[in-house]
Formats: structure tokens, sequence, C-alpha cells
């Protein structure tokens, strides 16, 4: 690429006929003037290029991470929900057994109170059985010493 120093530089040799010096002169200077410019401007552009291309590249690098991290966190906000929901499964079954045995303890408890219950009752009836027989045998008993007694006196 032609730098504004060639252009400055650039010494043109000298014909017969050749053109004016210093329209050629005046022509190159006006050249050189409008591509120093340029050539700064081209200069400043690529450096700018160059330094968003480095901002595009951190920002795609942090674009790239943030995804990830988003992909992470929902993977582990998907897992946290199944071990939750396993978790909560468990602690119904577990309830579920838990009041299994316990309603079946309770209709144990209760034939056993109701055995319990029967057993008592007849209990109760024999000893009224016994105490009738008893009451019965000891009037029984009182009514033959009366009855003797007033044998006795006459």
């Amino acid at each position: 690429m032609i730098t504004p120093l060639d252009i400055e530089k650039k010494e043109f040799s000298k014909g017969v006929r050749g053109y004016k010096e210093r329209e050629v002169e005046e022509f190159l200077n006006e050249i050189l003037t409008d591509f120093e410019t340029l050539y700064s401007e081209n200069s400043q552009l690529k450096e700018e290029i160059q330094r968003v291309k480095e901002e595009m590249e951190k920002y795609q690098n942090i674009e790239e991470t943030l995804k990830n991290t988003l992909v992470v966190a929902q993977n582990t906000a998907d897992e946290v929900k199944r071990n939750a929901n396993k978790e909560a499964q468990l602690i119904l079954d577990k309830a579920e057994n838990d009041a299994k045995l316990i309603v079946e303890k309770a209709k144990r408890d209760q034939e056993k109170i109701e055995q319990q219950h029967e057993e008592a009752k007849k209990q109760m009836n024999i000893f009224k059985v016994r105490c009738k027989t008893l009451l019965e045998s000891q009037l029984s008993t009182i009514l033959d010493a009366d009855f003797n007694q007033e044998d006795e006196i006459d």
C-alpha cells in the first residue's frame, strides 16, 4: 500500500514535453493532504474495528457464559423440583403406611377391649350367680334356723 510519505518522496523524471512542474506538485500536494487524511482515518477505523471486535468477543464470551449459567440453573432447578417431588412422595407414602399401622393397632386394641369387656360381663354374671346362690343359701339357712328356733320355743 502506498503511504503518504511515498507520495511526498515521489520524483518524476523530466521529459522534453512534460507536464508543468508546478501544477503536478500542487496536485500531488492536494493528493498528499487528502491521502494523509484518508490514511489516518483508515488507521483509526482499523483500530476502532479491532477494539469493537475485541469488545464483541468479550460480550460473546459473557453471553455464552450466561447461557451456560442459565442452562445449569435450569437443570439445577429441575433436579431440585424432582428431588422435592420424590421427597414429598416418600413423606406421603410413610404417612399412609403409618396411618395404616395406627388403624390396624386401633382395631386390635378395640378387639382386645371388646374381648375384655365380654370377659368382664361373663365374670360379672358368674359373680351374680354365685352371690345369688350364696344369698339364697344363707337365706335358706336363716329361714331354717328361724323355724328350728320356733320349734324349740314352742
